[in-house]
């Protein structure tokens, strides 16, 4: 799969979503968020400098959560001039 990436001033931005995870493992991200109760568990925006801090954040997480019960999805912004 590929990903597409959009940055502007070297920071990228992506939405992370978490389910199927207990609250113990929810508390170890190391990100600000809301809990919610529903399909998702939390949910975060989350900035990174570049493409490999995101992977290697991903990387982590696969670890903490040990699976893929989690979405990193890239925020892409476009703007049109009218």
């Amino acid at each position: 799969m590929t990903i597409a990436f959009q940055c502007t001033g070297g920071n990228m931005e992506a939405i992370l979503l978490v389910w199927g995870v207990r609250d113990e493992v929810l508390k170890k991200i190391p990100v600000e968020g809301s809990w919610l109760y529903g399909e998702y568990d939390f949910i975060a925006k989350v900035e990174f400098e570049d493409e490999a801090e995101m992977e290697s954040f991903e990387r982590f997480l696969r670890s903490l959560i040990n699976g893929n019960t989690y979405k990193l999805l890239p925020v892409i912004a476009s703007a049109t001039s009218l």
